[in-house]
Parts: structure tokens; C-alpha cells; sequence
């Protein structure tokens, strides 16, 4: 029964790390950008939401409400403003100019907050779970978190293919000077982009932060969950995000059972796994 409940919370664990890597995806499958401040996004993220949340009094739940929508606005200024001009310059440059990006991230969030570890207590919800059996307990954060993850993959694929700025999307994923010809703005499309990449690791930061301890210098992990997930999967596919998310937790949960030290090195061998037999990952298709 052990095992069995460690795949539970493997798949579980898997929705967060779709949740971190769907933004990555978007970003890749829209610009062929790599955002190497992914993770860091995500911490600050985490450490703006507790600065609220015991600045101000207010429910976790306003401050969850409230750092997706900002961030999402945040993105389409970094884009706009940090991001276009490399973009021209090609791959690399955008690559420089995200590792700096968290850079700068990471030590201002030091000089800020210090280098303490902090917790974002989300009380009974983030500690409480419900028992399928004797053995067998769900906590509550880890299934909302999953159920998050799906809820997110779900509206964006419905963002893409239903509504006239999603297809525009898809359309400068293909062949961006074919969109541009028909009228895409390429500066606005990828502004979109950024922020919908912005505001879901946002989400992703927070429900993190309610998990487990974070501090300044996490980011670095969490981008590298990010990437492990998105390359499993699949590059350009969302429901592939979602798989490799899966796998990775399954494998890092399983690994835990047989030996503590095999958590994170038991992902990573699946990830370099992958690589060397599927490098096109589990799944193949387009994120946009």
C-alpha cells in the first residue's frame, strides 16, 4: 500500500511541476525563448505574496487572486521592454538576457528580504488532507494544485484555438513573417505570450511557496523542474507539459520510497533517459 500511495502523490506532485512548466512551454512553443528566470519569477512571486499577505492582513486566497493578473501585466512589459530588441538579435541574446534577468532577480530579492528561508502557511488547507483508505491520504493543497494545473492547460487551449488572439498565436508559431504579412502584430502577439508565461508561473510560485520553504536562491530548481518537465513531455504540447509533470513526480516519488537519495537523481535519469531515446519527448505536438 506504500507504493501505492506514493504514485498517488507522485501524480499529484506532477501538477505542480505542469504548473511551473506550462509557462516555459508558451514561451518556447510562441518565441522559441528558453526563460532562464523562470524559476526565479516564481520565487518572487512567492515572496510578494507573503510581503501581502503579512503587510496587509489579507486572505491567502486575495493575494492568489491578485499576483496572476499582476505578473501577467509584468510580462507583457518585460516583453515589450526587455525582450523584443533581443529576440532580433537571436537566440542567444534572448538566453543572456533571461540568465541576467535572474540574476538580478535573485539578488535583489537578497538584499530585500535577506537569505532567511520563509514559508507561506496556507493553515489547515496546506497541511489538511482526506483518507481514500487507512493508508492512503490526499492532502488538500496537492489535489487543488493538481486540479489548477489542468484548469490552466484547459483555458489556454481554449484561449488558442477558440478566440481570434489565440489563432493570431498559433499563426506567428508557425511562420511569424506569414502572420505579419496578414496583420499580426508580432511585438503584441509575444507580449500576450509572455504574460500568459508570467502569470501562470505565478500561480505556480505561490502554491509552491505554500508547500514547502523557499528563499532567495531557489529559483535556479524550480526553473530546472520546469525544463525537465517540458522537455519529458514534449516540446509544444501542453497535455505533454502535463505528462512530463507527471512522470517527474511519479519518478521523484518512487524514487523517495526506494532511497531518500534517489528523490531528485531519480528524475533527473529519467529526464537524460528521454533525451538519449525520445528527444522529441513523450508526446508530440504544438503548444500553439
Amino acid at each position: 500500500m506504500d507504493w501505492f500511495n506514493a504514485v498517488v502523490q507522485g501524480v499529484l506532485l506532477g501538477g505542480l511541476y505542469a504548473l511551473f512548466a506550462t509557462g516555459l512551454s508558451v514561451m518556447f512553443g510562441v518565441m522559441r525563448v528558453v526563460n532562464l528566470g523562470h524559476g526565479d519569477l516564481a520565487v518572487v512571486a512567492s515572496f510578494m505574496a507573503l510581503a501581502m499577505v503579512n503587510g496587509t492582513g489579507l486572505p491567502l486566497w486575495v493575494a492568489i487572486a491578485v499576483m496572476a493578473p499582476l505578473f501577467a501585466v509584468l510580462g507583457y512589459v518585460t516583453q515589450r521592454v526587455l525582450l523584443r530588441r533581443s529576440l532580433r538579435a537571436g537566440p542567444m541574446s534572448t538566453l543572456v538576457v533571461t540568465f541576467g534577468l535572474s540574476i538580478i532577480l535573485q539578488n535583489v530579492l537578497l538584499e530585500i528580504f535577506s537569505a532567511d528561508t520563509r514559508t507561506l502557511g496556507g493553515g489547515a488547507f496546506a497541511t489538511g488532507s482526506f483518507r481514500l483508505t487507512q493508508d492512503i491520504s490526499i492532502p488538500y493543497l496537492s489535489l487543488a494544485t493538481f486540479v489548477l494545473a489542468v484548469i490552466v492547460i484547459i483555458a489556454i487551449q481554449m484561449f488558442l484555438s477558440r478566440t481570434g488572439l489565440g489563432r493570431m498565436l498559433r499563426a506567428s508559431s508557425d511562420d511569424p513573417d506569414t502572420a505579419t504579412l496578414v496583420g499580426a502584430d508580432s511585438r503584441h502577439v509575444y507580449g500576450i505570450a509572455t504574460a500568459i508565461a508570467f502569470g501562470t508561473v505565478a500561480l505556480a510560485g505561490v502554491m509552491m511557496a505554500m508547500r514547502s520553504s523557499f528563499d532567495p536562491s531557489t529559483g535556479p530548481s524550480r526553473l530546472l523542474f520546469a525544463f525537465e518537465a517540458v522537455v519529458i513531455g514534449g516540446l509544444g504540447s501542453l497535455w505533454g507539459t502535463l505528462l512530463g509533470g507527471m512522470v517527474l513526480g511519479l519518478t521523484q516519488s518512487l524514487g523517495s520510497q526506494i532511497d531518500p537519495a534517489l528523490t531528485i537523481l531519480g528524475g533527473h535519469i529519467v529526464f537524460l533517459a528521454v533525451l538519449a531515446l525520445r528527444p522529441q519527448g513523450l508526446l508530440q505536438g504544438r503548444t500553439v
